[in-house]
């Protein structure tokens, strides 16, 4: 139901329910009043009937009183008949016998006054007297019984005596016949029904507005009459109360529809134009009709529309320029994994989503130290300014707002009270700080920040324990930005967005980290940490290549340990990759960081010397057979060390082959020939006598990338500058050494296994000064494979 037409059924009830109620009250009241009226004239008439037959049953009395006393019955009661006294007389002896009756008597049996109830049925002739005759001395002599017509005379002097009208009823009980009436023909049916439905002298009502009453027969009046009112009601009275009711109702239903169309006019215009907002329409406004309160709620309305209106403009404004920096972060995301170009587009869509003026972001360095990896607008916001240059922005972790971030990980934004000290960071007004963590790591994110004077506050999602706080990680950097324009400091909204741009940061970090070492991890052997089988077709035809373009020699060793299957047989298979491990960490020690060193498959490993000739490929294979063979390598398991030999087959290009599989397969025939001579030891391929020379097309050497990590790929070609400069261009990144220029002489190599070690994993790339490495030092393994 509509407004309109709860409004209408409330006032109409309102209305019209007094209405009802006073037409009800009112026809009730009159009715009450008219049958209490109507009862009280049938109890009077009532009492007059009784009265008069009471009086007309003692004349009766008195006049066989006055007959049975004389000696001549027939002459007294000739003289009462005619006085009127009586209408008949009728005299019997002891044996009921009649000995008089007065000419003209009406037929018996008579009603007499002294029955309470009538013994006989049928209609009442006469009503009668009756007293016993006797003698002086006393004895029965029979009875006299003296008796008055009952006809519509005497029924109407009742009438006339009561005021009211009478029915004489055709017998005792019955009221379905009638003997005499003063009713009119078009009541008499109704009272006579009413009176049949009567018990005792109780007054009904008809339907057609007479009460009735029923008196007698009972003593001293013996006769079954019935008497009868008209009701003293105004006629249609019910029909002019039911006029007056629907006359009022109908007012009552204009009036209030009328009412709920004033009242709800202005609510109906401001639902619809709250219909058309909630569809988009913000141009809807409500007419103003008045300046009652739905007038100000219609002003309240429009205003308040207008204000939404130029909110949504400037929020799709707002959303179209973070969309646009959001594409362009999502493409350079997608298209790039150059970490300082991702965080410079995180940091410029950063500043122009929440309007500061200058920001950095800094990632956690070794040693603890915050270096910023790209900044705008830090110019002249140096406390000390560098004469030399621009400044790098670096705040070690835990100094100043940015380390604090760092290091409890808890975001931070607030304003810098002029009064402060330097902590080495730029000089502002207001800042904001979120740290960013490996995505998945829990304790960053919480809420801690200042407020204008200082004061730490808390962020909405930021509530931590101080347990939690106390386990925070650390996180992988800080995004700061500072100087709001517009606006006096960042709230919680740039907090937020704010957090998005940090977890973009994030997200870019950890996915070149990732990036790096799923490169790393292709090309490594995860047990030894050696470069792999993929990485040494790669890299036995680059060093080919450079072999063959600077003119020098390159020695390959195929390694293989002596009798390794009784190794893993004997002891295990966890054993054997300890021994395997252990193997490749000695084998690192002993060359050099240019040389490289791979695990070709099960115990077999291959080693590539650039520019060592076959004498000293062959010292290296004595210094790694002696380093195995002098110190047997321990298993935790075990309660003694486990000896193990190795057998080394040595090729060198250009002496025994012409391409890298070639110099390759010399090799292994040399190894299998030191394992025929016993084990143990190592052997130099035979040269070949005639060998073919033929001018090769050697391509450009590739580029090392930038990350130092090896790249497989196509080998790089070579074209020429305007100028004639020779300029390499490498179609997928294979790691190339800047190396020194070729020497004979072969360096020492480190002191130890200790020193090979502590080289750390730089070492397995290729360094500024070096070329390739042996590859990086294997990770922490589990026992067995």
């Amino acid at each position: 139901m509509t407004l309109r037409g709860r409004l209408t059924a409330a006032f109409l009830v309102v209305v019209l329910g007094p209405v009802l109620l006073g037409a009800f009250f009112v026809a009730s009241t009159v009715t009450a009043v008219d049958r209490t009226r109507s009862t009280e004239r049938l109890a009077v008439a009532a009492s007059a009937v009784r009265t008069s037959v009471d009086a007309l049953c003692q004349q009766l009395r008195a006049a066989a009183d006055a007959v049975a006393l004389t000696g001549d019955p027939a002459v007294v009661a000739g003289q009462l008949v005619g006085r009127g006294l009586a209408a008949a007389v009728l005299v019997s002896d002891v044996s009921g016998r009649v000995t008089y009756v007065s000419p003209g008597a009406p037929s018996t049996p008579w009603r007499d006054c002294s029955e309470p109830v009538a013994a006989t049925s049928g209609p009442v002739r006469a009503l009668a007297a009756r007293v016993d005759r006797r003698d002086p001395a006393g004895t029965l002599l029979g009875s006299v019984a003296a008796a008055q017509l009952v006809d519509p005379a005497f029924v109407a002097r009742l009438a006339a005596v009561s005021g009211v009208a009478v029915t004489l009823l055709d017998g005792g009980a019955s009221a379905a016949r009638f003997t005499h009436t003063t009713e009119s023909r078009e009541v008499r049916d109704g009272v006579l029904a009413a009176a049949g439905h009567s018990t005792g002298e109780r007054v009904t009502e008809t339907t057609k507005g007479r009460y009735v009453r029923r008196i007698g027969p009972s003593v001293g009046q013996p006769l079954p009459l019935v008497l009868s009112v008209p009701s003293t009601r105004p006629p249609g009275l019910h029909a002019t109360l039911a006029g007056v009711v629907v006359l009022a109702g109908l007012l009552a239903v204009l009036t209030a529809w009328w009412l709920a169309r004033v009242t709800t006019r202005p609510l109906a215009e401001l639902a619809g134009a709250v219909d058309r907002v909630a569809h988009g329409d913000l141009t809807a406004r409500v007419p103003v009709r008045g300046r009652d309160e739905l007038g100000r709620l219609a002003e309240a309305f429009n205003r308040m529309i207008r204000e939404t209106g130029s909110y949504v403009a400037a929020l799709t404004s707002s959303r179209d320029q973070l969309r646009g920096h959001l594409a362009v972060l999502g493409d350079t995301l997608a298209s790039t994994h150059d970490l300082q170009r991702i965080l410079r587009v995180i940091l410029h869509s950063a500043i122009a989503a929440t309007g500061a003026r200058a920001g950095a972001v800094l990632l956690v360095e070794s040693g603890g130290v915050l270096v910023a990896q790209c900044s705008e607008g830090l110019d002249g916001r140096w406390p000390v300014p560098d004469p030399d240059g621009p400044q790098t922005l670096r705040v070690p972790v835990g100094v100043g707002v940015v380390g604090a971030v760092a290091a409890t990980g808890e975001p931070q934004r607030g304003r810098v009270e002029p009064t402060e000290p330097p902590t080495g960071e730029p000089r502002c007004r207001t800042y904001v700080a979120v740290p960013f963590a490996a995505p998945g790591t829990t304790g960053l994110g919480g809420g801690a920040t200042t407020t204008p004077g200082g004061c730490p506050t808390t962020i909405p999602g930021g509530e931590r324990t101080a347990d939690e706080a106390g386990a925070a990680a650390v996180a992988l950097g800080v995004l700061a930005l500072y100087d709001r324009v517009g606006a006096d400091e960042f709230d919680d909204d740039d907090m937020v967005t704010l957090r998005t741009f940090a977890g973009h940061a994030a997200v870019a970090v950890e996915n070149v980290r990732v990036h790096e070492e799923a490169q790393r991890l292709s090309l490594t052997d995860p047990l030894t940490g050696l470069w792999n089988y993929r990485y040494l077709r790669e890299s036995i035809r680059r060093e080919v290549e450079r072999a063959s373009r600077f003119g020098r020699m390159l020695s390959v060793l195929a390694l293989d340990l002596d009798l390794f299957k009784d190794v893993n047989d004997t002891y295990g298979h966890a054993a054997g990759d300890t021994v395997l491990a252990e193997f490749a960490r000695r084998v690192r020690g002993e060359i050099r960081e240019v040389d490289l060193a791979f695990r070709q498959g099960g115990e077999e490993f291959v080693l590539l010397l650039p520019e060592t000739d076959a004498r000293g490929a062959a010292i290296v294979a004595e210094r790694l057979g002696a380093a195995v063979r002098e110190t047997p390598i321990a298993v935790e398991a075990y309660a003694g060390p486990i000896v193990v030999t190795v057998s080394v087959g040595i090729a060198v290009y250009p002496d025994h082959g012409s391409t890298g599989r070639e110099v390759l397969e010399a090799a292994d025939d040399a190894l299998y020939v030191a394992k025929a001579a016993g084990r143990d030891t190592y052997r130099v391929a035979e040269v070949r006598p005639d060998v073919p020379t033929r001018e090769i097309p050697v391509p450009a050497g590739a580029v090392s990338p930038p990350d130092g990590l090896p790249r497989a790929g196509r080998s790089t070609q070579v074209r020429r500058e305007p100028g004639g400069h020779a300029r390499s261009e490498s179609a997928v990144g294979v790691p190339e050494s800047n190396r020194p220029e070729p020497a004979h002489a072969r360096p020492d190599p480190p002191d130890g296994p200790a020193d090979a070690a502590r080289a750390g994993p730089d070492a397995a790339r290729p360094g500024p000064g070096g070329g390739a490495s042996s590859g990086p030092h294997p990770p922490r393994q589990s026992r067995g494979r």
